[in-house]
């Protein structure tokens, strides 16, 4: 299911790729600015650009994975900028500009900053539209869990999880698939007692028999519910992990990440 939301100098449309993917185009309406944040399929951007009448400028990747890279080329024919890390530069098809953790770039009437999220890649960055209050994370952080450590380190990914975390809690937070469901069974599986979390679960459940999307998030939501970003908080999460009191945070996290990996839930 297709959805939009406005902020203070964009609107962003949020659609369904692939399997689980979402697909996402920010829209300044004044400069007529559009961004695609990552390309996991050719139709599906095309279809939205067409229906709205939006010409896309930019693309924004959060990382080289194909799902996240597949339609880069195919919508760069249309006059695109391609955004991306610099350390992955050789790994995003038609990359133009090259980022680096804290850069910052105009797009539209605002300035999104560039933030080092390693960990699932390692170059994954994120994109912070601080005057908007928006966040585009890629697969570094989902709605109650976070990316699988392909590339980088558990020391890594927690600070690139912490970096997040200590955004504003109400800032918006776009993540790249719709995981949420499954998410939610391993949290309550490692944090049971956790009353806001057994009532998110609810929601959860409800949105998705009734096929709405439960991307976005927020910050704030997420310090309170998601395990990836608890392990420091919860007692009962490092009980359930098998980490003990005296166990570095980093440590905590990659039990906590080892425990979802082989979660059957």
């Amino acid at each position: 299911m297709s959805a939009s939301k406005k902020f203070s100098t964009f609107e962003v449309a949020q659609f369904p790729c692939l399997n689980d993917n979402y697909g996402f185009l920010i829209h300044d309406a004044e400069t007529g600015n559009t961004a695609a944040v990552d390309t996991p399929e050719y139709e599906a951007y095309n279809d939205v650009l067409e229906k709205r009448g939006w010409k896309l400028s930019h693309i924004l990747c959060t990382h080289h994975h194909w799902d996240h890279t597949g339609a880069n080329l195919d919508l760069k024919a249309k006059g695109v900028t391609i955004y991306g890390a610099e350390s992955e530069a050789s790994k995003i098809p038609g990359i133009d500009v090259l980022l680096k953790p804290n850069d910052t770039f105009p797009f539209g009437r605002t300035e999104v900053k560039v933030i080092d999220v390693g960990g699932h890649t390692n170059g994954h960055i994120a994109y912070y539209f601080e005057k908007d209050g928006v966040v585009f994370c890629g697969d570094a952080l989902f709605a109650l869990g976070c990316g699988r450590m392909f590339e980088g380190t558990a020391s890594q990914f927690w600070a690139s999880l912490k970096r997040l975390r200590e955004l504003p809690e109400d800032t918006c937070v776009y993540c790249a698939h719709e995981y949420t469901l499954s998410n939610a069974n391993f949290a309550l599986s490692v944090e049971p007692g956790n009353e806001e979390l057994l009532n998110r679960h609810k929601k959860i459940l409800t949105k998705r028999q009734l096929g709405e999307p439960t991307v976005p998030t927020t910050i704030g939501e997420e310090k309170r519910t998601n395990p990836f970003l608890r392990g420091d908080i919860s007692s009962e999460i490092r009980r359930n992990v098998g980490a003990s009191e005296s166990d570095e945070f980093d440590v905590i996290f990659g039990k906590i990440r080892k425990a979802k990996d082989t979660f059957r839930g």
